[in-house]
């Protein structure tokens, strides 16, 4: 693929994948970007997964044409990208590698050898002249790693932003958003102040098209994923809306839970719902962020909370989860304290607002619950 006349494409799509990083369902894959740069000087970025050693060698034999590359600039290296850095280096020993000072302590932990003899250290601001391209280097720690650089192009204005602005899935046609806010929040969400930091330094720069490490290029509305890279990584609701997000041993909890769905849909809200017990986790987690408000309903079990919902909002403080308004629905038969430990594992969670009344169940619902979920409905569509 042509990203420019001088910038193509030499990655390869991952169809067969279950479980990126072992823990997020890709029913349509992912894949895994690489990009070769011809002037006057070759320089390659990136590699692949290991298991597409040959594909990816292959594609690139076909893009060089017989050249031999000078460069290969390693931006992050988490092994989907960076596994074929010695195989490269074995292939093509004139070669130089660039990347970070602390990239370089990584390649001696992976592959024990960090080619001190061919070392190119990309600080903030080292630019790296091609010919006609010359590449400026943008430190990115913590996005999502600390060895992390992204690299700009200053001919075609090609901004190579590593794993930011990635997306889930292998096929162009997929939504952009509903894959990349699952993407960022499950992988980045925890360094919102460090995106914060990068698109604060992109803003600097004439930029036409994004490079990721995940997923398609990025060319047209450009404003419009940087916009949604704003909000998500400054925590700010995406839009104005309710999850409603439950838990339910025999019926009693998801109940209630449906029928404050059906009220606050009643009232103009937009919801979404989610079974904590089936849904993919971190779509929920995703939905949590992309709303204005949230509802947690539980049972209370072990003296504590159901295990999912737990797993939920682990998920979501480990995010740095902030800035939301919350209503809780506990139920218990006996003795109903979800409420208070869902609290409590959100008390650290900044500038969030509980809501009342907190609908208490004891058993099965009651006229005083239908009351209770009336007044929840009316506060949290306020």
């Amino acid at each position: 693929m042509e990203i420019t006349n001088e910038i193509k494409y030499v990655g390869v799509a991952d169809r067969k994948i279950d479980l990126f990083e072992s823990q997020y369902r890709v029913p349509d894959g992912v894949t895994y970007n690489s990009y070769v740069i011809l002037d006057e000087k070759t320089a390659v970025m990136d590699t692949v997964d290991a298991h597409f050693t040959d594909e990816w060698l292959a594609n690139l034999d076909k893009v060089l044409g017989g050249r031999k590359p000078d460069y290969l600039i390693v931006q992050h290296m988490e092994p989907d990208h960076s596994a074929n850095i010695a195989v490269f280096a074995e292939r093509y020993p004139e070669a130089k590698i660039v990347a970070s000072a602390k990239a370089f302590v990584m390649m001696g932990q992976f592959f024990g050898n960090n080619f001190a003899d061919r070392q190119v250290v990309a600080a903030e601001g080292t630019r790296l002249a091609l010919g006609a391209h010359t590449l400026t280097f943008v430190t990115a720690p913590m996005v999502h790693w600390p060895e992390v650089v992204m690299t700009y192009d200053d001919k075609d204005k090609v901004l190579f932003s590593a794993d930011g602005f990635g997306r889930f899935g292998a096929t162009e046609d997929a939504d952009w958003a509903d894959e990349a806010r699952r993407y960022y929040i499950g992988i980045v969400g925890k360094y919102g102040t460090q995106v914060q930091a990068v698109l604060k330094k992109a803003a600097a720069l004439d930029i036409a098209a994004i490079c990721p490490l995940h997923g398609p290029v990025l060319k047209n509305d450009l404003a419009y994923y940087i916009g949604l890279y704003d909000a998500w990584s400054s925590y700010r609701p995406e839009e104005d809306g309710v999850l409603v997000a439950y838990t339910s041993v025999y019926g009693h909890t998801a109940e209630a839970a449906k029928r404050l769905v059906s009220k606050l849909e009643a009232k103009g809200v937009k919801v979404a719902a989610a079974d904590l017990a089936r849904a993919d986790m971190s779509a929920a987690t995703a939905d949590a962020f992309r709303y204005s408000r949230l509802v947690l309903a539980t049972t209370t079990y072990n003296a504590d909370i159901f295990p999912p919902m737990k797993e939920f909002i682990n998920h979501l403080t480990e995010r740095n989860f902030r800035s939301r308004k919350v209503g809780f629905i506990e139920n218990g038969s006996w003795a109903p304290t979800a409420a208070k430990v869902m609290k409590t594992m959100l008390e650290k969670s900044a500038e969030l607002t509980f809501a009342e009344p907190v609908v208490t169940i004891k058993s099965a619902l009651n006229e005083q619950n239908e009351e209770q979920l009336d007044a929840l409905a009316e506060e949290m569509a306020k």
